[in-house]
């Protein structure tokens, strides 16, 4: 019968998160060729390889990614273990560690964090990034998932699974002056201002598709890559904003903004993006299903 060393186990995850056996040697202060051997004694016990040798460095076999997943696991429960046995039950504490791609609205980034915060013994780390060095993190289980308005493109070397998690309503807001303009879209907004989320959002391609038929041009007066700046743009009053009324529900609920025009045939849409089709753990599984839609849908592109 063959026996789970919990040292290996330390050492696997080690090395899964540097991808290297050098850095791996380093930082667990190990010579290269003992690490080594270490790693090739689990890959023994388990009967499986975990790691290929790509030019980045090590990548995880596909059963290595399912070693990780469990070896995070008993990461975790030792790292309880000697807390409660140190410190008491009560200072037993898990950590949630979602990454947040800087454009994602913090209104729908709140609603999704909001039952995490009012759990006791949980500490949640929020990372902000691009989606691509999101992924990095994510692949390498420096993150437990990435929350996205776009899902993540899959390939050889990856097995992402993008849950849909909401789709929300967009529409131009703008200031209540706006709304008094009565103007019809698309056909009256030659020469319009507006604030424009960049090219690479998921809703601008339909926006500029739906003037174009229209013929119309607009006067467009800015371009941001960043919700939260579009919608301080919008409250200086200047011309109109193009945004999902999630990112905006508070000015609109105060006043401050008003929806000028409802845009239907657009929707925004929000991941949860994990490394694997499992959700890595119980809290994670509760926050996607609690916002996932009733069809409960995974999009793989």
């Amino acid at each position: 019968m063959s026996f789970l060393n919990l040292h290996h186990v330390r050492y696997f995850r080690v090395i899964a998160q540097e991808q290297s056996i050098a850095r791996a040697a380093e930082r667990l202060n190990l010579s290269k060729p003992a690490l080594s051997i270490q790693l090739k004694q689990l890959e023994q016990n388990l009967g499986q390889i975990l790691f290929e040798r790509r030019r980045g460095g090590l990548e995880l076999t596909e059963a290595g990614r399912l070693a990780l997943e469990y070896a995070e696991v008993i990461g975790r429960a030792g790292d309880d273990l000697l807390t409660v046995m140190q410190h008491g039950a009560a200072a037993a504490r898990e950590v949630l560690r979602i990454g947040a791609v800087a454009t994602l609205s913090r209104n729908f980034l709140l609603e999704f964090l909001r039952p995490a915060l009012h759990r006791p013994n949980l500490e949640v780390v929020v990372r902000s990034g691009s989606l691509r060095e999101l992924l990095v993190q994510l692949h390498a289980h420096q993150v437990d998932l990435v929350l996205s308005n776009h899902p993540a493109r899959r390939d050889d070397r990856t097995a992402h699974h993008s849950h849909l998690l909401a789709e929300q309503a967009v529409g131009l807001v703008g200031v209540p002056a706006w709304k008094r303009k009565r103007l019809r879209f698309p056909a009256a907004f030659n020469a319009v201002p507006l604030l424009l989320p960049s090219l690479e959002s998921n809703i601008r391609p339909g926006f500029d598709v739906l003037l174009a038929a229209a013929g119309v041009r607009p006067q467009i007066i800015a371009e941001v890559d960043d919700m939260a700046t579009l919608r301080l743009l919008a409250r200086e009053g200047e011309g109109l904003a193009l945004v999902p009324t999630v990112v905006v529900r508070d000015e609109l609920e105060s006043g401050k903004l008003v929806e000028v025009q409802a845009i239907p045939q657009l929707r925004e849409t929000f991941y949860a993006i994990t490394p694997t089709r499992r959700l890595p753990n119980k809290i994670v599984g509760e926050m996607v299903t609690r916002m996932r839609p009733a069809a409960g849908r995974t999009a793989s592109a």
